[in-house]
């Protein structure tokens, strides 16, 4: 019998032993999962924040496989007094010493952040609010009158949506709302303003930069679309923008939304966004347009089409000379 118990405690230690072990592997096979960025949110840790708190919230984000685990490491390894406050970039591919040696170094001052092309103003807002840059809703609601003086382009118009110009980015953790835009502020001046001013309509090429952005892939195809939106303008038809309709369903934010699809009921929203019952361009850019599409606005290409749509399947842009033509396009590639 003490035999028995004997070895049964012996067989427990070994897999109370191996499970230890296991639980200090990463959560991920190596390379299997990307570092967490904004989109998920940065691992913040906050002055006074816990060794129970810290292991919660890396076990809810997916990081580790055990709280217990990563505690007795902690203690054991001397670091559980030791963790720094900052913003850090880990992953699911780290195991438990390597985060607890990451979060115990000097906390980051700093964070790197790619704003991609075709983000909203809101979607800026809660990339830089979750990696701890400003504070949530502080850049929607920031009022740019006092930087009209800096930035002639924001003279007469009454959103910074288009402004900030997609790109990457060093901030400072908890940098004021104003230091952030700046920076985006002054990549558009420095990149897209000396060609865009040249334009006496320039705020209505941005507004379609932005539509380009949002609907269109390809550089060539979208001179086509410029060219086929402005030859709509000048005929007197609805732009027919599906991209506009998004943005005013989602209310803005398009990242996550889960009512972007446009369906046949929405063509009848009340709204300066509803490009099928409006004429001429939306109020505000739809978006923030990288370089390409700016440049697409500006060079647009003259043909013979006047609708487009893109296919269900690939994403390509298949266009159409009449009415006709587009409706067995739509039954054919939607």
């Amino acid at each position: 019998m003490r035999f028995l118990i004997a070895a049964g405690g012996v067989l427990f230690f070994i897999l109370l032993v191996a499970y230890f072990f296991w639980a200090l592997e990463p959560k991920a096979a190596s390379g299997g999962e990307k570092a967490v960025s904004f989109e998920n949110g940065f691992f913040k840790v906050s002055k006074g924040e816990g060794l129970r708190e810290i292991g919660a919230r890396l076990s809810q984000k997916g990081l580790i496989k055990s709280i217990a685990v990563f505690k007795i490491y902690a203690l054991l390894s001397g670091n559980a007094q030791k963790f720094q406050p900052g913003i850090y970039e880990v992953n699911a591919g780290l195991s438990i010493p390597q985060i607890v040696k990451v979060l115990t170094a000097v906390g980051q001052n700093e964070v790197t952040l790619t704003i991609p092309e075709g983000m909203t103003l809101k979607d800026i807002d809660t990339a830089l609010s979750s990696a701890g840059v400003i504070e949530k809703s502080s850049l929607t609601g920031f009022p740019f009158d006092s930087l009209k003086g800096d930035y002639p382009f924001l003279s007469g118009v009454s959103s910074l949506e288009g402004f900030l110009f997609p790109d990457t980015y060093r901030f400072e953790v908890s940098s004021p709302v104003e230091t952030a835009a700046r920076k985006m502020l002054d990549n558009f001046k420095n990149k897209v303003w000396t060609e865009l001013s040249a334009k006496p309509d320039w705020y209505d090429l941005l507004i379609l930069a932005s539509f380009l952005e949002r609907e269109v892939v390809a550089f060539s195809d979208r001179q086509i679309v410029a060219g086929i939106l402005l030859k709509r303008l000048k005929l007197g038809m609805p732009l027919q923008v599906d991209a506009a309709l998004s943005y005013l369903k989602c209310n803005g934010e398009i990242k996550g939304c889960e009512n972007a699809p446009v369906a046949r009921k929405d063509l009848t929203l009340p709204s300066p966004y509803n490009t099928y019952q409006r004429l001429g361009w939306t109020p505000t850019p739809i978006a923030n347009p990288g370089e390409a599409a700016v440049s697409a606005a500006l060079n647009p290409a003259a043909s013979s089409y006047l609708y487009y749509l893109s296919a269900k399947e690939t994403g390509e842009t298949i266009f159409a000379k009449t009415l006709e033509e587009h409706n067995r396009n739509r039954v054919k590639y939607l």
